[in-house]
């Protein structure tokens, strides 16, 4: 992952629905959401939370598919390995054989 989509990805989760909602797809692993489940969940209104989702899809963090007139959103765990990855590249002083399990793990649960 590239600086511009980190910060894309980082600017679409310092709002908390959005933070809350990613988390909440994460933690629904693959059958992933309704949008109105997900709304429901965080009790907030479909509208909103369909516009906090398409900010979510836009910076990769997740995907969807149409089922019927319904939409299911997933969490996309390649832009979250992405986003890890892209934290923890440069870490531990320019030692990156210290941080590598750290790394390995994260991406291995993902």
């Amino acid at each position: 992952m590239d600086k511009p989509a980190a910060l894309s990805a980082f600017a679409a989760l310092s709002q908390t629905a959005r933070l809350d909602a990613f988390r909440l797809l994460v933690q629904s692993g693959d059958e992933g959401m309704l949008a109105g489940e997900v709304a429901e969940a965080l009790e907030a209104r479909q509208n909103t939370m369909s516009t906090n989702l398409s900010v979510l899809m836009n910076a990769g963090l997740v995907h969807n598919s149409r089922e019927g007139r319904a939409i299911r959103y997933f969490a996309n765990m390649d832009g979250l390995q992405g986003l890890l990855g892209f934290l923890l590249q440069d870490c531990c002083g320019g030692r990156p054989e210290m941080c590598r399990p750290l790394i390995e793990d994260i991406t291995r649960k993902c």
